[in-house]
């Protein structure tokens, strides 16, 4: 099969460009918040996970600690680990490219790998979104952080708190389904709350435990919860659901 015909590379690849440009907000808001290029090219470069990149930039901004900082990232960047193994399973990757795929494993590639049937075309899938994705997204990173750098002062221009929105935009389109939702709502309401008793960047990790502590207890449906940030299958999946078959299923 061509390269050009192959529907996990064409998925991988727009994927790569609509996700790759959003590194420009992740870039202007990081020097904003108080890192310089070369930490924000560095914090993406080796985190390379939006949210928790996202997160870290929330916590610094605010005024917390490195340590609050990478904890919140940290219980953001722990779903990334999940999806290694059952990365590793289904790709089998061997020598340096078992480092490789684990520093590109993230939504986007996960969800264009294991949404193919062929075993061909989900590592082309996850090696296209992967490593288009790690590209982009660095190379929108610095055109950010350069323009971020020439805003100066970001209360001047209201963007003290612009980390922490766009944070939470990124988040809220993901929660399906009423159970997370109302997660959510109780973690924020958990989050304000411990804001004037704690230092900066320890109402995250607070909220953190809360909903480790109501998902823990709750018994929501199985169908429920944190979506990807990405699903280039979404029609497909949603017809397969509606006929009572899988995407992968013989008709």
């Amino acid at each position: 099969m061509k390269l050009a015909q192959s529907p996990a590379f064409r998925v991988g690849l727009s994927i790569s460009i609509a996700t790759g440009l959003y590194g420009v907000s992740f870039g202007a808001l990081s020097v904003t918040s108080g890192l310089d290029f070369w930490q924000t090219m560095a914090l993406s470069l080796l985190l390379f996970s939006g949210g928790s990149q996202f997160a870290f930039i929330g916590v610094v901004a605010g005024g917390g600690s490195g340590v609050a900082a990478m904890s919140a990232a940290t219980l953001l960047g722990m779903r990334n680990g999940i999806y290694g193994m059952q990365l590793n399973a289904l790709l089998q990757p061997r020598g340096w490219r078992r480092f490789a795929a684990a520093h590109v494993t993230i939504d986007e590639s996960t969800a264009t790998s294991t949404g193919q049937t062929d075993p061909a075309e989900q590592r082309r899938g996850f090696w296209t979104a992967g490593l288009g994705i790690f590209v982009l997204w660095n190379l929108f990173t610095a055109v950010g952080a350069l323009a971020g750098s020439a805003l100066g002062d970001p209360k001047q221009w209201g963007l003290d708190g612009a980390a922490v929105a766009a944070f939470l935009g990124l988040l809220w389109p993901r929660l399906k389904g009423r159970e997370p939702v109302a997660i959510a709502v109780v973690c924020a309401l958990a989050t304000v709350l411990a804001v004037p008793f704690v230092p900066a960047g320890v109402p995250i990790l607070v909220a953190a435990f809360v909903a480790a502590v109501v998902g823990w207890f709750s018994h929501g449906r199985s169908d429920e919860g944190l979506e990807p940030d990405v699903d280039p299958y979404a029609e497909e999946h949603e017809a397969a659901r509606r006929s009572g078959h899988s995407p992968g299923d013989a008709s």
